[in-house]
């Protein structure tokens, strides 16, 4: 039986209007400027696809929206994600490894747009030369873009997501801004000691004396952040991810710091502050945060690199399949001919290869400022146009098999940065332009992956529904075009407040890029400690640890973010608790599901465009900019952490009672599909 799409061929039916576009434009915005605030702090993502499709069905709905409209206003809305998922797993690395000494400039902007633009509209060529094989391949399930179309299709019949996100959202706006007024202690830092008078646990700061480098085994910890963002990841993510995250942070700060410090203490403050210091003038908090940045970070680097091609090899089957379907697809693609069905018709073939031909001399072009020379700036165009075709093919299959949830972007990334990585050092390219150009080639392949495989999602869900697939790819070269005019200002701005790399601002995977790039072309890399990481990395892989590479990344994280994920996880771990006790049915555990993800989804959203105004009003008006020097103001000198833990226990209960509360009855028909 042939396809039939919701809403037939010869049905009239507003598309591709104003209203709807301009939708998807605002919300490809402001999702991906979220989205950028999250993996930065985090080093997370979350799919913009559920978000932009409930927001933009509920706009809709007060306009008169028709469903297709629903559809190019999510299509639009959610690609901005995808660019800020490839810029801030690339863009900060030219910040962390010294190729930029400058972030806000005109000359920063220029290439960081040149870079967000070339990398996604050569992903949408790719895919909409292969879109119409890959969308109909009976092989690959797209289960996200099944979830979205079901969205959609609910809400003709009303639905109240769109209520649960957006009061989530005003309360994680709330939430954050009271952490930032301090009516609460957002974090609090502890050290325990175990000395000649047993064993002591001190706030740090409480007493000078207890903050200072001394005798005995001392070990800094923190509580988990008030962060309605980490919490709705951690929920998310559920228990079993979030536990593995904040064994990292476990073995970092519990383990790895405090043995560093009692066996090295000494020569390493001679290292970090130089000869004739002593001990008792140090304070602990200095030192152990250097101990970090210095000495557990590279390890974690290492336990990342592995973690990724760990990543890559269990889905070497699925990798595999793709590259097959894939040089398959393009076969098919190529002997097909032009189609007069509006289901079927995307942009014309000669338009999309007069792009691609376009874009590759715009990569030369770009390469040639990165690189300094044309002979590395035409090796950098090539071997991005191969591996971004490759990856992107590749990216499309593995989001119609896994979902774009799962699709392990930084891990393509990582093999692409390596290869350009070692070819530039056999052409001789060298210093600090050769990093520059290996992570040019890193940022174009990783923004046009990621676009590629959001882009397939949306395409599929518009082949559900019946939209028109040129509308859709022209309605997306719109949004990459705003996204990446767009885009650098919230990384500036959150740089400009709290510095890529920072303990307020990790950037992990851009740190990782960075490292490997200065450490394969600049020969900077500290290889002991990576080493050990890539043995840790091997050690957990053997003992088998479900994600090695989110193990590492919670060493490369401050405590206070992976605990407070963790938190989140365990959240949801209580929450399914809660509905097997109480012996849901499974529909009645979709709902619960469905409204849950859609609140932590809305707790994150609302700190994140929250946390962007408070990063916007740091970098105007505090120093270095020192423009007014006039702070937010302060509610409590000495905020108490007490209440933060009792708004933590709030979170708890709202992401547990409320979705039970939505559960409805036993009786009650099933939702059509569990929505996320």
């Amino acid at each position: 039986m042939s396809h039939q799409p919701y809403v037939p061929e010869k049905t009239e039916m507003r598309e591709f209007t104003f209203k709807a576009l301009i939708i998807g434009l605002v919300l490809t915005v402001v999702l991906g400027a979220a989205n950028a605030y999250l993996g930065l702090r985090a080093g997370m993502t979350i799919a913009a696809t559920y978000p932009a499709a409930v927001i933009g069905m509920a706009l809709l709905k007060l306009m008169k929206g028709s469903i297709l409209e629903e559809n190019i206003a999510r299509t639009v809305g959610s690609i901005g994600e995808s660019i800020a998922a490839g810029a801030i797993f690339t863009i900060p690395a030219f910040l962390i490894s010294g190729a930029w000494l400058k972030f806000n400039t005109f000359d920063a902007y220029i290439k960081s747009a040149a870079l967000m633009f070339v990398g996604g509209l050569l992903g949408i060529m790719f895919v909409t030369f292969l879109r119409r094989v890959m969308v109909t391949d009976p092989d690959l399930g797209f289960p996200e873009s099944v979830a979205a179309a079901e969205i959609h299709k609910a809400g003709q019949k009303g639905s109240a997501g769109a209520k649960h996100l957006f009061q989530a959202m005003g309360l994680g706006s709330l939430l954050y801004a009271l952490g930032v007024i301090q009516i609460f202690a957002a974090s609090k830092e502890y050290i325990i000691r175990v000395g000649k008078l047993g064993l002591s646990f001190v706030r740090l700061g409480a007493a000078d004396d207890a903050a200072k480098i001394g005798t005995g085994g001392t070990v800094a910890v923190s509580g988990p952040a008030i962060s309605p963002a980490y919490i709705g990841v951690g929920y998310i993510i559920g228990p079993k991810l979030a536990a593995l995250n904040f064994a990292g942070g476990v073995l970092a700060w519990g383990l790895f710091a405090p043995l560093l410090m009692y066996f090295l203490g000494p020569q390493l403050i001679t290292a970090f502050y130089g000869p004739g210091v002593a001990m008792a003038d140090v304070a602990w908090s200095d030192m152990v945060t250097n101990v970090w940045k210095f000495i557990i970070r590279p390890i974690a680097v290492g336990g990342m690199l592995v973690g990724a091609g760990y990543t890559l090899f269990r889905m070497r089957k699925n990798l595999a399949n793709g590259l097959k379907r894939s040089l398959g697809d393009v076969k098919k693609a190529a002997g097909q001919t032009e189609v007069t069905s509006r289901l079927e018709k995307d942009l014309n073939i000669k338009v999309v290869l007069g792009g691609l031909a376009l874009i590759f001399v715009l990569m030369i072009f770009v390469y040639k400022i990165f690189a300094g020379a044309i002979g590395p700036a035409i090796l950098a165009a090539v071997v991005m146009a191969v591996a971004g075709f490759f990856f992107a093919a590749v990216s499309g299959n593995l989001v119609g098999t896994i979902g774009s949830s799962n699709n392990p972007i930084s891990g393509l990334t990582l093999s692409t940065l390596i290869i350009a990585a070692l070819l530039m050092v056999v052409v001789g390219a060298a210093g600090i332009n050769g990093v520059a150009a290996v992570l040019g080639v890193a940022a174009v392949v990783c923004v046009s992956s990621a676009v590629a495989g959001e882009m397939l999602q949306d395409l599929k869900v518009g082949h559900i529904l019946g939209g028109t697939p040129w509308k859709m790819q022209i309605g997306d070269i719109l949004g990459i075009l705003i996204a990446s005019l767009v885009m650098y200002f919230p990384l500036m701005l959150l740089h400009g407040a709290f510095t890529f790399g920072s303990k307020e601002l990790p950037a992990p995977q851009a740190g990782l890029m960075a490292a490997l790039a200065k450490g394969i072309v600049g020969g900077e890399m500290a290889w002991p400690l990576v080493i050990v990481g890539m043995l840790m990395g091997f050690a957990l892989i053997l003992v088998q640890v479900k994600s090695p590479m989110l193990v590492a990344v919670g060493m490369y994280l401050p405590l206070e973010t992976t605990f407070a994920i963790f938190c989140g996880g365990m959240i949801k771990g209580i929450a399914d608790k809660v509905t097997t006790k109480r012996r849901l049915n499974d529909a009645q555990k979709a709902r619960f599901g469905n409204v849950g993800i859609l609140l932590a989804a809305g707790l994150i959203a609302g700190e994140a465009l929250t946390g962007l105004l408070h990063a916007l009003w740091k970098f105007l008006f505090l120093p270095p900019q020192n423009v007014l020097k006039f702070d937010v103001p302060k509610i409590f000198a000495k905020p108490s952490y007490e209440i933060g833990l009792a708004v933590l226990v709030l979170m708890a209960l709202y992401l547990i009672v409320k979705p039970l509360r939505n559960a409805g009855a036993a009786d009650e028909p099933p939702p059509p599909s569990a929505v996320i």
